[in-house]
C-alpha cells in the first residue's frame, strides 16, 4: 500500500542585496551591523586560509562575556540605577531566554534603551501599559507590543509616567524571566554585571568557538562588480546563501548520486580551495564586537593574499521580538533573520540580508 503525502508549502521569505564598498561615505554597513541588536550566531569563511592570522584569533577569543540571569523581575530593567549604570553608559542589551515569541510572553532591551515588550492578550490586559497590537496578528488578536523608552528625559522618580510603569511591573502584574545580557563599555570590568546581580541566580557564559580547516573546499567564482539577482553566467545571489548555508551546516557539496541525503552541488562557475578557514561563534554576541570583528576582516587584506573575498555571516535570535532597529519580528513557519557580508579584496563588499515569513522587508 503506497501513502501520499502533501508536500508543505515552502515558507516565504525575503532575501534583500546590495553591494557597495567600505570607504564609500554613503555606504550603510556600518549602520546596519549596529541596529541588528540580538545575535546568536557569527560565522566567517576565509578561502586559502589554513591558520587564523593572530589579529583574527586574539579578536575571537576575545570578543567577551554575556550573563544568563535567572528569575530576574522585569521591573528590575527599569530601576534608576539599572539605567544609569548600563543603559546610559556604553552599550547594553537583554533577550528572555528560552521564550517563544508566537507562544509566549517575550522581551527585549535594545542598546538605544527601548524596552520592548511582547504580550500575550491576557498579560497585556492585566498589566495596563498602552501598546498596540501585533502586526502579524490574525483576526483574533492574540499578541500585542508595549514599547517603553528607558531613555526618556521624563523617566524619573517623580513623575507620573515612571511611578505608573513601576507599579504596573512590581505590583500589579509581576513578572519573571530568565534573561541573557550583554554590556559593553571601554574602560570597564566586565565583572560589573556580575557585581549588579549578584542576589539573583547569574552565570557568566563566553561564546563557544569552533574553528575547523576545510580541505579542498568548492567554492563559487565571485567578482565584486558580478551581484545580480538572476544571470546565466554568474552565480546568483541566492545560489550564494544557498552555498554558505551548506558549508556552515557542513553538507556534503559532491553531488554523488548514490548520496540520498544531500544532492546539493557548488553553484557555477566555481573552483577548488586546497584549503579554507571557518570560525564559528555562538553566544550572545553585541553589534560592537561583530563591528570590531567586521573591521579586522578587511584588514585582513592589508598584505597580498590567495583569498579574492571573505564572508562574515550573523544570525539573530528566531525568538526575538525584533530584528533590525525596532522592527516587529514573528517566528510562525521560519523565525530567520539574518545577514551576511562578502567582503572583497579590493574593499568592495556584497550585503545580503533575509528575514522570514513574519517580517517586513530588511532596512
Amino acid at each position: 500500500m503506497t501513502t501520499l503525502r502533501r508536500m508543505r508549502e515552502v515558507p516565504r521569505h525575503l532575501l534583500v542585496c546590495e553591494k557597495s564598498h567600505f570607504g564609500h561615505e554613503k555606504s550603510r554597513h556600518r549602520h546596519l551591523v549596529e541596529t541588528h541588536y540580538h545575535n546568536y550566531r557569527v560565522s566567517f569563511l576565509i578561502p586559502e586560509c589554513g591558520v587564523l592570522s593572530k589579529e583574527l584569533k586574539d579578536l575571537v577569543m576575545e570578543i567577551g562575556p554575556y550573563y544568563l540571569v535567572k528569575n530576574l523581575p522585569l521591573h528590575e530593567l527599569i530601576t534608576l540605577d539599572f539605567i544609569n549604570t548600563f543603559v546610559k553608559k556604553g552599550s547594553c542589551c537583554a533577550l528572555t531566554y528560552n521564550t517563544s515569541i508566537d507562544e509566549d510572553n517575550t522581551v527585549a532591551l535594545l542598546p538605544n534603551g527601548k524596552l520592548i515588550l511582547s504580550l500575550d492578550k491576557d498579560t497585556y490586559e492585566e498589566i495596563g501599559l498602552q501598546g498596540h497590537p501585533s502586526q502579524y496578528s490574525s483576526r483574533k488578536i492574540m499578541k500585542f507590543i508595549v514599547s517603553i523608552d528607558l531613555m526618556d528625559l521624563s523617566f524619573h522618580p517623580d513623575s507620573k509616567k515612571y511611578q505608573r510603569i513601576s507599579w504596573s511591573f512590581k505590583e500589579k502584574k509581576p513578572l519573571k524571566f530568565d534573561f541573557l545580557l550583554a554590556w559593553h563599555h571601554a574602560g570597564s570590568e566586565d565583572s560589573a554585571m556580575m557585581s549588579y546581580f549578584s542576589n539573583y541566580r547569574i552565570q557568566e557564559h563566553q561564546p563557544k568557538i569552533a574553528l575547523s580547516t576545510l580541505a579542498d573546499l568548492q567554492c563559487p567564482v565571485l567578482q565584486s562588480g558580478q551581484l545580480q539577482g538572476m544571470s546565466e553566467v554568474a552565480c546568483t545571489a541566492q545560489e550564494l546563501f544557498d552555498w554558505l548555508g551548506a558549508v556552515y551546516s557542513n553538507v556534503e557539496l559532491n553531488n554523488e548520486p548514490t548520496n540520498f541525503i544531500s544532492t546539493y552541488c557548488c553553484p557555477q562557475p566555481s573552483t577548488v580551495v586546497a584549503k579554507a578557514c571557518l570560525c564559528t561563534l555562538t553566544g550572545f554576541i553585541l553589534p560592537e564586537k561583530i563591528c570590531l570583528l567586521l573591521e579586522q576582516l578587511c584588514r585582513y587584506f592589508d598584505e597580498p593574499k590567495l583569498a579574492p573575498w571573505v564572508t562574515l555571516s550573523v544570525q539573530g535570535f528566531a525568538d526575538s521580538p525584533v530584528s533590525w532597529k525596532e522592527n516587529e519580528h514573528g517566528f510562525r513557519k521560519g523565525g530567520e533573520h539574518l545577514y551576511n557580508f562578502v567582503i572583497f579584496n579590493n574593499w568592495d563588499y556584497w550585503l545580503q540580508m533575509a528575514v522570514g515569513a513574519n517580517d517586513d522587508c530588511p532596512p
